[in-house]
């Protein structure tokens, strides 16, 4: 197995929604988020101590997806792949997976090149 890349928890969180126009109404509406980005695909939201990616998915498959930093992706994919997690594809981004653990858990990585152990 490859050495162990550094993992950090991030302060981002995503959700994957079949229906963007009931998710902004809530999300920015309701709990009064303010909305930081749109795409046709994804909200970006400021929720305080968390920013939270709404992504549309019309099997939302994946409802809650914890993200973690890591200085080089490409050497946390191959880490994770030999680890045996599986990879996961993300709806509207072809060229992004997230990982599944063991357990059936889904989570994103994003590279960030200044993450380091703490």
């Amino acid at each position: 197995m490859t050495m162990r890349p550094t993992f950090r928890s991030n302060r981002e969180v995503a959700i994957h929604v079949p229906d963007m126009a009931r998710a902004e109404a809530f999300y920015g509406g309701v709990l009064g988020f303010a909305l930081v980005a749109r795409s046709a695909d994804q909200l970006e939201f400021d929720t305080g101590a968390l920013r939270l990616y709404v992504n549309r998915d019309g099997a939302a498959l994946h409802p809650y997806i914890p993200s973690l930093d890591v200085p080089s992706y490409v050497d946390a994919r191959r880490y994770l792949e030999a680890a045996g997690c599986r990879t996961v594809p993300v709806a509207g981004h072809a060229e992004l997976v997230y990982f599944q653990d063991p357990f059936g858990f889904v989570f994103d990585v994003v590279e960030r090149p200044g993450t380091a152990a703490r």
